[in-house]
């Protein structure tokens, strides 16, 4: 019986491999541009899209038609919650929200309000507990938009600061890490920046009633965890700690330095600023604060830091996954500003 002797193949000569690395790197280039043409082309769907044309109130059955941020304020003050399988921790925020905005609308008269829960396609009773607080508290001071399916965190808060009523917006999470009250810092320093917006300096005796111009001044504020960093550093797993320092580096890369903090998710934006940023942004979930900080710098509205009260809740839904995707959209951001791929409308 004769024995075959397996066939041999002769080695695959050197100068392939540097070949084959060009391929590769040139498919991931591809993967790269071909996805921030995809999200420009829906993003330029989205800018015209009146999908969202309704709110539901549970009292009295009936439809009522969304605002648009081009719309005139008609409140003072919008919070715009975006919540995905919140069950849990949305009704405690929520209990502590409503309780600060009803005091503080009991003392000052002129303080008007409303929150806007964002439900980004929750598979729980969030949507359920959300109008809940619809029913106790009447719609024209709580809504909810219910966006159907996930779409992100980012898509979410774009949603809801474009149906949103305030002359000042403030985006806030659903589990309630930041207290509430801090809002009141952020408040204090968008009139502090609107000030030197209008007169060019922190005026002293000015005539001028700057708080009545106050729609008309594009003007950002972002709550700040960086005074807690040390603290962090100490009790976070040390992983976790080489990941965050890696983030940031590449958020220095991507959006440049000014912002110690992006990712802390307490910003207020005036309407002005709100209605250039929200039409503008791409990213719909994790480094959509990135793209802000970034647009902010492009358009010229003036960004400030301030210090806020943070708690961690359980719960996160922060994953390894997600450091990993947040760099993917990092990169994005790089590429669909820096090629001009993404036009940015002022």
């Amino acid at each position: 019986m004769a024995v075959v002797s397996p066939r041999s193949y002769p080695p695959l000569p050197r100068s392939l491999f540097p070949a084959q690395a060009v391929i590769l790197l040139l498919a991931i280039a591809a993967f790269f541009l071909e996805t921030v043409r995809k999200i420009g082309c829906k993003h330029s769907l989205a800018r015209t899209d009146a999908s969202d044309a309704f709110f539901e109130d549970p009292n009295s059955l009936k439809k009522v038609p969304c605002p648009s941020i081009f719309d005139h304020a008609e409140k003072y003050l919008s919070l715009i919650v975006p919540a995905y399988n919140e069950e849990h921790r949305l009704p405690g925020a929520l209990v502590e929200m409503m309780s600060y905005l009803q005091q503080r609308a009991a003392t000052d008269k002129s303080f008007t309000y409303e929150v806007l829960i964002v439900d980004d396609g929750s598979f729980d009773k969030t949507s359920k507990v959300a109008f809940d607080f619809v029913r106790k508290y009447k719609i024209d001071n709580v809504r909810v938009l219910l966006l159907g399916r996930n779409h992100g965190k980012g898509e979410a808060i774009r949603k809801g600061m474009l149906h949103s009523r305030g002359e000042l917006l403030l985006m806030l999470d659903a589990d309630g890490a930041t207290k509430i009250t801090d809002l009141e810092k952020l408040e204090s320093q968008i009139y502090a920046l609107a000030e030197i917006r209008i007169d060019g300096k922190s005026p002293v005796g000015s005539s001028i009633d700057w708080k009545s111009k106050l729609l008309d001044i594009e003007v950002s504020v972002f709550g700040s965890r960086a005074h807690l960093e040390q603290q962090a550093l100490a009790t976070r797993k040390w992983y976790r700690n080489f990941l965050m320092k890696g983030f940031h580096l590449v958020v220095l890369f991507a959006a440049g330095p000014g912002i110690r903090d992006t990712q802390c998710g307490f910003k207020m934006f005036t309407r002005a600023a709100a209605r250039k940023l929200f039409t503008n942004i791409r990213l719909k979930r994790w480094c959509f604060d990135v793209e802000i900080v970034y647009l902010c710098k492009w358009l010229n509205i003036p960004m400030s830091e301030v210090s806020v009260n943070w708690t961690e809740i359980p719960g996160s839904k922060v994953r390894l996954s997600s450091i990993v995707h947040m760099l993917f959209e990092l990169m994005l951001i790089r590429l669909g500003y820096g090629f001009g791929i993404w036009k940015i409308y002022a």
